[in-house]
């Protein structure tokens, strides 16, 4: 048996062994200096501030350098002008600065300049993208174009945020093109915002780093899209607290407000505090459920309302609307139609104090009463109801007749203006005559 085992299994000579294409370019040695030099020799053809020039040959490199292997050699060369190593200093082996970069923008930097980079980027990914969507098509029979964006992902996943966590490395001038091209690319919808987490981290939110940055990227979006663009395009990157740009010892809202309204951007100041009101009055409303869930009593909610305003103060006039929905999304409307204005009734007098508490104002007072007409305009089973609501806050103290008389003349909602108006003739008219009698006396 050993001598049997010991003999050499036959083999076939000069047969090649076939290797698969992914098995060879997973063993290929990685080069991006190799890489490097093959994209300049492209790039170097091309005059200066030629942009189309250059679009046409990165998309013709693209036809035989591996871009998605080098991905990242790729954006380090066309964003800062060469490659970076770990650090973030440049490779040091005597290779020149790229023909092509963000960096090569004159000072100071210009937006419209900027722009012009920024299509370069564009039309790279879109031209590269029909590309590939035209070789999967040859090799499927089915065109992916439409969602086939493969430099994007390692674009906004890797190659910025890699980028932005050595931004402190950069010059001023540096640090400003690459923010306002990031403004730039995100308006337009080449990354996401979520590579803007990079900058959250404690090395970059010190001496205001991160923050100023941040305020460049958001001047150069707003250029060219609306703070509503801009919040939702933040949503959908997952960016939910500007407060973690800040260093620690500032992560306070005022802080904020006024840091933004300094640096000539007052849209994002207001849609952060609107963003933070939205989030008081849904804690507001959520606990005002519960604790009537528990209890009724007004001393209970009136006390649970002051302890969520030692959280996060609001305006009056939203104060009182957060209650007022929070107090009757507790209410069990399941009662028969012809019992709803009736139950409508004696809810509301039920948690007049609690409206009392925080109704102080004449501001605030007309506030309420538009807060009430627009709710029984929403909801038409309680609609008939309003000129008895009205009254119930009255008599309760709620409202004053001047309120009542203000809201008549010039304060309503345009929400079914005309039908409340004309349903409270009779309130108003009996109001003021009740202070033409204590103006006689």
């Amino acid at each position: 048996m050993s001598q049997q085992s010991a003999v050499p299994k036959p083999s076939l000579q000069g047969v090649r062994t076939k290797v698969r294409k992914g098995q060879v370019k997973a063993q290929a040695k990685h080069e991006p200096a190799a890489f490097r030099d093959q994209l300049y020799k492209h790039l170097e053809t091309v005059p200066e501030n030629d942009f189309e020039g250059f679009s046409a040959k990165l998309v013709q490199a693209g036809g035989t350098l591996e871009y998605l292997k080098y991905a990242d050699a790729l954006f380090e060369i066309l964003l800062v002008g060469g490659l970076i190593q770990p650090g973030g200093s440049y490779l040091d082996d005597g290779a020149p600065m790229s023909p092509f970069s963000i960096f090569n923008a004159r000072n100071p930097p210009d937006l419209e300049e900027l722009k012009k980079y920024v299509d370069v980027f564009n039309k790279l990914n879109r031209r590269c993208m029909r590309l590939w969507s035209r070789v999967i098509y040859c090799a499927c029979g089915v065109n992916h174009e439409y969602r086939f964006k493969y430099l994007q992902k390692p674009f906004e996943e890797q190659s910025l945020p890699t980028l932005l966590q050595y931004i402190g490395r950069w010059s001023s001038e540096q640090r400003d093109k690459l923010a306002m091209t990031l403004g730039l690319l995100l308006s337009q919808g080449l990354v996401t915002a979520a590579c803007l987490q990079s900058l959250t981290k404690d090395h970059l939110v010190k001496n205001d780093q991160s923050i100023n940055i941040l305020a460049l990227v958001f001047s150069a979006y707003l250029t060219d899209q609306s703070i509503d663009h801009l919040a939702a395009t933040l949503k959908r990157g997952n960016i939910k607290d500007l407060l973690l740009f800040f260093p620690p010892n500032k992560r306070d809202a005022k802080v904020l407000d006024a840091f933004f309204r300094e640096k000539n951007l007052p849209t994002v100041a207001d849609w952060y505090t609107k963003k933070q009101y939205a989030i008081a009055k849904d804690a507001i409303m959520k606990e005002l459920k519960e604790v009537v869930e528990r209890s009724d009593d007004s001393e209970s909610i009136i006390s649970a309302i002051q302890s969520k305003l030692e959280e996060q103060r609001l305006p009056e006039a939203e104060l009182i609307q957060s209650i007022w929905q929070g107090l009757m999304a507790s209410v069990d409307w399941s009662a028969r139609p012809d019992q709803i204005e009736g139950l409508a009734l004696r809810e509301v007098g039920k948690f007049a104090p609690v409206l009392v508490a925080f109704c102080k104002g004449p501001k605030t007072q007309v506030a309420l009463i538009n807060i009430v007409q627009v709710y029984c305009y929403d909801d038409t089973r309680v609609m008939k109801a309003f000129p008895q609501i009205l009254k119930v806050l009255y008599n309760k103290d709620c409202v004053s007749d001047q309120a009542i008389i203000y809201w008549h003349q010039k304060g309503s909602k345009p929400q079914g203006r005309q039908h409340f108006l004309k349903a409270t003739e009779g309130l108003v008219k009996e109001q003021e005559e009740s202070e033409e009698d204590e103006d006689e006396e």
